[in-house]
C-alpha cells in the first residue's frame, strides 16, 4: 500500500470499527423484556399465573415486561432462536430443543420441585391397575414436545418394555395437561399421563371428577421445568433476572402469592448439565435424531 493511500485505509477501518461497535451496542440493549411460556395449560391460565410475576420483574428490573403467548411448544423455541423472546418458561425437553436450536440458550432457575419431578398416569377404567391392563386400549399423551406429558412417560414405558405405539390400540396427543384429564374423564381415551403438579392443582381446584378419574401409577423422578434466557442477552441483565427469581421469599406474603401461582416453594439456580439425562432419554425414545 502506498503512503498516500494508507491514511484513507486507516480512516475507513476506524469508521468500520466504530460503526460495528455502535451496531453491537444497539443490538445488545434490551428495553422491554419479552417473555413467554410453553402452552402446557390454557392460554388464559398461563396469563393469570404470569401477571403478578411480570409486575414483580418490572419492579426489580426497572423495565417493561411483556408476556407473549404462543400457540405451540415449537413456537417458543423458534421465537428464542429468532430473538423475538428474551425469557421463556420451558419444560426440560423444550429446553433441550432450544439449546440444540440456538446453540446458546441458558437455563437460569427452576423450582425446587423441578429437581424431582414426576408424571402421573390416570384412568377412568376400574379394571386398570397397571400398564399391563391397558394393552390394546387407547391412551393419551399431552403435547408431542412435552417433557412430563410425553417424553419422560414414553421413555419410562419403554424402560418397562412397552412400545406405546404397538402396545396401545390408539395413541392420541391432547395438546395440554388439563386437556388430557378431560379426555380421560369423558371416555375419549382409556388412560393418559400428565404433569404431576398440574394434576395436584386440578384436584385442589375441584376440576377433576375423582369419582371417575384416578391415578394408577407415577413415573420415577427427573429434572423438568426451568426459566431460560436467550444466550446473547446482556450478561448484566441475565444476572439481574436470575437474582430477581432467587430473591422471591416465601416468608414475604407478596412473594408467596407469586410463588403459589407458579406452584413453587421457591426458585433455585440450575445449569445445562441438569438436562443431559433428558436429552439422552429423548434420543433413546427416538424423539431426537
Amino acid at each position: 500500500m502506498s503512503t498516500r493511500n494508507r491514511p484513507m485505509a486507516l480512516l475507513a477501518g476506524l469508521c468500520l470499527s466504530v460503526a460495528t461497535l455502535f451496531t453491537a451496542t444497539a443490538q445488545a440493549e434490551t428495553t422491554t423484556l419479552r417473555v413467554s411460556a410453553i402452552p402446557d395449560e390454557a392460554p388464559t391460565e398461563l396469563q393469570r399465573k404470569f401477571e403478578p410475576l411480570g409486575k414483580y420483574l418490572e419492579a426489580e428490573l426497572g423495565m417493561p415486561v411483556e408476556f407473549q403467548p404462543v400457540s405451540d411448544y415449537a413456537g417458543v423455541v423458534e421465537a428464542l432462536a429468532a430473538k423475538r423472546l428474551d425469557l421463556a418458561w420451558l419444560g426440560g425437553f423444550t429446553f433441550v430443543q432450544a439449546k440444540l436450536r440456538t446453540g446458546n440458550a441458558i437455563p437460569l432457575v427452576q423450582r425446587e420441585q423441578d429437581e424431582v419431578f414426576t408424571s402421573t398416569f390416570i384412568t377412568a377404567d376400574p379394571d386398570v391397575q397397571s400398564h399391563a391392563d391397558l394393552e390394546g386400549k387407547s391412551f393419551a399423551f399431552g403435547s408431542v414436545s412435552s417433557t412430563s406429558g410425553h417424553l419422560m412417560p414414553r421413555y419410562f414405558l419403554q424402560q418397562d418394555g412397552i412400545d406405546p405405539d404397538a402396545f396401545f390400540s390408539r395413541v392420541g396427543f391432547s395438546g395440554a395437561h388439563d386437556a388430557t384429564v378431560a379426555w380421560v374423564e369423558s371416555g375419549k381415551v382409556d388412560a393418559g399421563v400428565l404433569n404431576s403438579s398440574v394434576w395436584e392443582k386440578l384436584l385442589e381446584e375441584n376440576k377433576v371428577n375423582t369419582d371417575k378419574v384416578r391415578v394408577y401409577t407415577t413415573t420415577p423422578t427427573y429434572y423438568d421445568y426451568n426459566w431460560t434466557v436467550r444466550g446473547d442477552l446482556e450478561p448484566e441483565l441475565v444476572e439481574r433476572i436470575k437474582a430477581a427469581f432467587l430473591a422471591l421469599d416465601p416468608a414475604n406474603p407478596e412473594h408467596k402469592a407469586i410463588l403459589d401461582l407458579q406452584r413453587a416453594s421457591r426458585f433455585i439456580a440450575t445449569a445445562p448439565e441438569n438436562y443431559e439425562g433428558i436429552e439422552q432419554a429423548a434420543r433413546a425414545a427416538g424423539l431426537l435424531e
